[in-house]
């Protein structure tokens, strides 16, 4: 599937359209009927779709896919032996046969520890079903869906999350579901009124007929499925298998180092603020002006451009040279001189793998403090492989970390790019209908590459955005700094592996950061399918919480409208800009759109120096036993091993606008200013400054004027751009008074 999703498209963030200017949906009138038996709607039985803002979205079933739930099996934490999804690859080749004798190729992709997803071949599709089905390991199998005219993947299980009005009795509830075939399967936490409920008569595409018929029945606001969807989580864009590959970094990437200039790289000095141009772009913008031949003389060039920028501040005298370059650049380096660097505030970052224990965030950790706190929740929690349990402590797990599990999973994508042969790779990872005869193996083969160490490099998401938040270098010789370095991270963590989220999940999430102490909120996030329960639970959390910030990714597809959640009442949406002052070409504007900040930018001049310099997962020496160490830059890290990454979306404006909400927090030490408060500062002191629109932008415009899609009174850069690239010196400055 060709997805423009970065590791923010996981983003993660998915963009909707607000669903009614996306699809031709037919308005569903909203029956109040005086019994509690949901009425079936009158429509083509062949018909999918589902109930959002009581209208219908268009849903289409994957011919050539079929889902699979595992049954549950105990410790999947601790468990490092052969995963399910690979158990079941091996046990529907064995035997299968196609018409030449060969034996069939079966991919199976995991989602998360308790789903995976089967491609099917052409032939022999209906053996591998049954094939399916007669696994002990199965629980059962699933049905595949898209967005209509979408290529996304969205898997339907047999739960349905059910909204009931707030002056609903237990009873009443119990009734309802009684007469319409339902058994509640648990009450979600943290917030009140939504229940996660199961048909005990029908399964497959029938639960949507179930849950759009219960959109009719008094006393429920809302129904709808209980989506599993996969979301792309690469740290690159659209990695095309049959494109030619990109130049690389334009200094060194790919040219290995000697030993001795390895050596010479871990006794520098020098840390990599240079690079972090979204919190001054000034010694990049200007070192990039100059011949630089290695990451070395980069490194060395950045480090005196910096230090004059010091000197300058100190004797509040700028320097000429830099007086000409307009600033692209959140102005961080200058905030942190006049502010406590957001001391003590809480973000939590609700993503996915959050490796906290990465020596530059292991030390700006939330300790969870609650009354109930479950037994081994201290830093955050884990909603992504959530357990259907009357215990809420059997709800996920308390370590938003890489399992033993994981580790296994990743470890062979990883290791077998290195090991294996070209042809061997593309056969292993690639199905016939996705290669070109006409391109040749050994560009397939360096493209599949890319493409699957960018996907390993993006299930650590939740890790590249807490390091933009509030990293801080654990030592003066190597590190990267968070935009806010002295907040504090929660992780919450609700993506499995392959960016697979549940919309029970994000709901959940979202309710325990709140309950467990945030003072902000980072949503790097989106999904195909919005449902009305997740926007009511939002609507709650805020309107319980009136100081609590949320901010989100506007999205990674180039609409001309933001994402959900970024789109809903309330949260803060941020788009993207590159280090030359352009919105990124991936991201979302026009209704909706809060603001921008730098979110880095792959495909510019600047190569992958335009990228938003953060911390990776991929350090881990799990990853490389039995490998030699890499002496090159395989991938968009940053160091040989991915300790750093450079990446690029929405996803990391947004984390950015985050901090710097912190660092306005840090100065409201007796947190005075509400959410409304806070939000209007951010507008206030954003500008225009050093943002430039193109020519085919202003005509893009142009058109969506002219076809009344945007009133004329809304002027250029507010449709690209909001209100603005944020200031964070301004901002604070402005708490301060």
């Amino acid at each position: 599937m060709n997805r423009k999703f970065v590791v923010s498209s996981i983003l993660f963030a998915s963009t909707i359209l607000a669903v009614t200017n996306i699809f031709p949906l037919t308005a569903i009138n909203r029956q109040i009927n005086s019994t509690a038996v949901a009425q079936t709607t009158e429509s083509n039985k062949n018909e999918l779709f589902y109930i959002y803002k009581g209208q219908r979205v268009p849903l289409t079933q994957q011919q050539d896919a079929i889902a699979v739930e595992f049954k549950a099996v105990a410790n999947t934490r601790s468990r490092a032996s052969n995963p399910l999804y690979l158990q079941l690859e091996q046990d529907l080749q064995t035997g299968t046969r196609t018409r030449g004798g060969e034996s069939s190729q079966v991919q199976v992709k995991p989602l998360g520890g308790n789903y995976a997803v089967v491609a099917l071949p052409k032939v022999n599709a209906d053996a591998i079903k049954n094939k399916i089905q007669n696994q002990t390991y199965v629980k059962a199998a699933l049905p595949v869906l898209s967005r209509a005219n979408s290529q996304d993947t969205i898997v339907l299980p047999n739960e349905i999350i059910v909204s009931f009005q707030a002056n609903m009795g237990e009873k009443e509830k119990e009734s309802i579901l009684k007469q319409n075939n339902l058994e509640i399967v648990r009450s979600l936490r943290f917030v009140p009124n939504i229940y996660i409920v199961k048909s005990t008569t029908v399964a497959g595409t029938a639960v949507l007929n179930i849950a759009n018929q219960l959109n009719q029945v008094k006393g429920i606001n809302s129904a709808a499925p209980n989506f599993l969807e996969l979301v792309s989580n690469t740290v690159d864009m659209n990695v095309d298998i049959n494109q030619q590959q990109s130049p690389a970094l334009n200094l060194d990437a790919s040219h290995k180092e000697s030993p001795e200039t390895r050596q010479r790289s871990r006794n520098s000095t020098t840390n990599y603020l240079g690079l972090q141009w979204h919190l001054n772009s000034v010694p990049l913008r200007l070192c990039l002006q100059q011949q630089i031949n290695s990451f070395a003389e980069l490194q060395n060039c950045l480090q005196q451009q910096t230090a004059k920028i010091s000197e300058n501040k100190q004797s509040k005298s700028p320097a000429k040279s830099a007086s000409n370059l307009p600033r692209t650049d959140l102005r961080v380096t200058e905030a942190w001189q006049n502010s406590n660097r957001g001391k003590d505030v809480v973000v939590a970052v609700v993503d996915s793998l959050i490796q906290w224990n990465h020596p530059d965030l292991k030390n700006n950790l939330h300790k969870v403090s609650a009354a109930d706190k479950c037994p081994g929740e201290e830093y955050g929690w884990d909603f992504s492989e959530a357990i259907n349990s009357n215990n809420p402590c059997e709800i996920g797990d308390a370590d938003t970390r890489m399992s033993p599990l994981e580790m296994n999973i990743l470890r062979r994508k990883l290791q077998d790019t290195f090991k294996l042969a070209d042809g061997e790779l593309i056969r292993k990872y690639l199905s016939p209908r996705e290669i070109n005869p006409q391109t040749p193996q050994k560009q397939i083969a360096n493209r599949l590459r890319e493409r699957i160490r960018s996907q390993v490099g993006g299930e650590f998401h939740g890790t590249l955005v807490s390091g933009v938040i509030a990293a801080k270098p654990a030592n003066t010789q190597q590190g990267i700094s968070g935009v806010a370095p002295n907040a504090k991270i929660l992780p919450v963590r609700v993506f499995g592996l392959n960016g697979s989220i549940q919309r029970s999940s994000v709901i959940e999430a979202v309710g325990y950061a709140a309950n467990r102490g945030a003072d902000v909120i980072n949503l790097s996030l989106g999904g195909g399918a919005p449902i009305d329960a997740e926007e009511l639970a939002f609507k709650q959390i805020l309107q319980q919480n009136p100081k609590l910030v949320i901010v989100a990714s506007s999205g990674n597809e180039n609409r001309v409208r933001v994402a959900y959640p970024s789109g809903y009442e309330g949260v803060l949406s941020v788009g993207a800009t590159n280090l030359f002052g352009d919105r990124a070409g991936y991201s979302n504007y026009g209704n909706g759109l809060g603001v921008v900040a730098p979110g880095g930018d792959l495909s510019t001049s600047a190569g992958w120096l335009g990228g938003i310099p953060t911390t990776g997962g991929t350090w881990m020496e799990g990853f490389w036993q039995g490998l030699a160490y890499p002496n090159y830059r395989w991938s968009r890290v940053i160091d040989m091993r991915g300790q750093y990454w450079w990446t690029q979306g929405t996803s990391f404006s947004s984390p950015a606008v985050a901090g710097v909400v912190a660092l306005m927090k840090g100065e409201d030490t007796n947190r005075q200013l509400n959410r409304e408060q806070i939000i209007n500062i951010l507008k206030s002191t954003a500008s225009y400054d050093g943002l430039q629109i193109s020519e085919r932008e202003k005509q893009l415009y142009k058109s969506l004027v002219s076809e009344g899609y945007l009133p004329a009174s809304i002027s250029e850069k507010q449709v690209f751009f909001g209100s603005g690239l944020i200031n964070a010196d301004a901002a604070v400055q402005a708490v301060k008074k």
